[in-house]
């Protein structure tokens, strides 16, 4: 039976999913709290990570090695980057870049690509829960850097350099480990904020509740699996 890791950089991104496992087991590993147990009929693992890239990637490889996932899932908010979507839209990775790394010195390992492609079945997935629930969504490019953006300046300069449809803090990583290991993976961000001083001040600054874009990314990730 396939097993799937669903992941999230913060608690409220993944409170909503373990409230919906059933048969849950708890254990804590490494600094991170892992609930196995199952989602309708799917064997699940869900796990808040921490935010960053280290986190991510440390997290990953213990869903894999220590719990066997053998399919992955990110599910989170980012900033839009994109005229084609707006707040509580989603973005679905058709592929995820770094914008702070140095990407040929990265690609000369495993799995040695410098943009993480979304395994094709689970992007599929994850478009066709967003139409059945009435979620706009775009298949497109995410990108990963271990700064949150929320100043204009920076938002400029990521989009001429990378020309991405949404940024965050995860993603890429996640996807390098997962390709790393061979596990077929996507990354789901609903659309909490601009990347601009309006988005620091409202999630930064005034620690804004993120509850209901995490209902939207749980709800899709809920109804994927179904299509699995």
């Amino acid at each position: 039976m396939a097993v799937y890791g669903i992941l999230g950089a913060m608690p409220d991104e993944v409170a909503q999913l373990c409230a919906r496992l059933t048969g849950v087991e708890v254990e804590t590993y490494a600094g991170v709290e892992y609930h196995k147990g199952a989602l309708g009929d799917k064997q699940v693992i869900v796990c808040c990570a921490g935010m960053g890239k280290a986190n991510a990637a440390a997290t990953v490889q213990v869903l894999i090695t220590r719990y066997g996932a053998d399919h992955v899932i990110f599910s989170g908010i980012a900033g839009n980057m994109s005229s084609e979507i707006g707040i509580g839209d989603v973005v679905v990775g058709r592929t995820v870049v770094y914008h702070d790394a140095e990407d040929s010195m990265i690609s000369q390992s495993a799995p040695f690509l410098t943009e993480y492609p979304g395994d094709p079945a689970l992007v599929e997935a994850a478009l066709a829960a967003c139409g059945k629930l009435g979620v706009k969504a775009i298949a497109g490019k995410i990108a990963t850097g271990d700064r949150f953006i929320g100043d204009s300046a920076s938002k400029a300069d990521i989009a001429a350099r990378v020309h991405p449809d949404c940024v965050e803090m995860e993603g890429a990583a996640v996807m390098q480990i997962a390709g790393r290991n061979g596990v077929p993976c996507v990354v789901l961000r609903a659309m909490s904020d601009n990347a601009d001083e309006a988005g620091r001040e409202k999630l930064v600054v005034r620690q804004f509740s993120i509850e209901s874009y995490v209902a939207t990314a749980t709800a899709i990730v809920a109804d994927m699996l179904t299509r699995l």
